[in-house]
């Protein structure tokens, strides 16, 4: 378990069971509800910057993904199929856009978060209102024509290092990935979030991971993706994809071809900006949220 839970006014903290792992949640204010979902290598702090906004008038619901955080870390292959299945189970476990009821529920997701919230959607479209998806691929990454840049399997280097044999030792090195994130996040990381995320990765069951969510990923996800897994499926649910235009990794060619795909989804860029937009760019964020449904 990483150090104690950082606290923020206004915001509780509790445990929700979905299948049998316990994940973390973090909540606050009242009103129409909306999850906050994170990716790697984060937790819930990540929308800090976000929350004491959105919470004067949502009821705002922040899960960390198992591994990560404050939730259980199980074995397993975290393949991002089951990663959405513990998302629609925190809703059943909240009682939210329950099957049938007509609710709906206001989705955000950063980087692995939005990827999950991707299949989420594709999977439960009636349980959501909109969408926003931040600093990640959608699920059609492969469809947008032309030969592959080679160069773009090189921006990906961090994935295949995390999920080598040496990932877990890697993570658990606190010094190691202190440096790697003050330079992954330089001036946006203040020492208190950096040793956040730090201390949360270096927990062995958190750090193996970590390992197993980038090897599925490299191993067993990516090929299919690319040779069309969710070619047949179609976004209904209304979606912005907001990428930052310094991002290391996302390049505008990886995120052609979800027009044929999706109904009601546009790509916008953030000038100025790199991959952390919840912490970088909050208040773009927020500007994005309000022209949502």
């Amino acid at each position: 378990m990483p150090q104690a839970i950082p606290q923020l006014p206004g915001v509780t903290h509790r445990d929700v069971t979905v299948g049998a792992v316990r994940l973390h949640i973090a909540e606050a204010g009242s009103g129409p509800p909306i999850v906050l979902q994170h990716g790697w290598p984060q937790h819930w702090w990540v929308w800090r910057r976000l929350i004491g906004e959105l919470a004067v008038d949502h009821r705002v619901i922040c899960p960390d993904l198992r591994g990560f955080g404050w939730s259980d870390a199980p074995p397993g292959r975290y393949d991002k199929e089951s990663l959405a299945t513990d998302l629609l189970g925190v809703l059943d476990e909240l009682g939210l856009a329950l099957p049938g009821s007509g609710e709906q529920v206001r989705l955000v997701g950063h980087d692995w978060g939005g990827f999950v919230g991707f299949l989420a959607c594709l999977r439960a479209p009636e349980r959501f209102q909109s969408f926003l998806a931040l600093s990640i691929v959608h699920p059609w990454f492969g469809t947008g024509g032309g030969i592959p840049d080679p160069r773009s399997f090189l921006r990906l280097w961090y994935q295949f290092v995390v999920g080598s044999p040496w990932g877990p030792a890697l993570l658990r090195s606190e010094p190691t990935m202190r440096r790697v994130f003050t330079r992954a996040g330089a001036g946006v990381f203040d020492d208190e979030t950096l040793s956040l995320y730090v201390a949360a990765l270096a927990q062995p069951a958190s750090a193996q991971a970590s390992q197993s969510l980038y090897r599925t990923f490299v191993t067993a996800e990516t090929l299919p993706i690319l040779r069309g897994r969710y070619n047949a499926a179609r976004l209904t649910v209304p979606t912005r994809l907001l990428v930052g235009d310094h991002d290391p990794v996302i390049r505008a060619p990886t995120l052609r071809g979800f027009e044929a795909h999706a109904d009601d989804m546009t790509l916008a860029w953030v000038p100025d900006s790199g991959h952390w937009l919840p912490e970088q760019r909050a208040g773009r964020v927020l500007e994005e949220l309000a022209q949502l449904p």
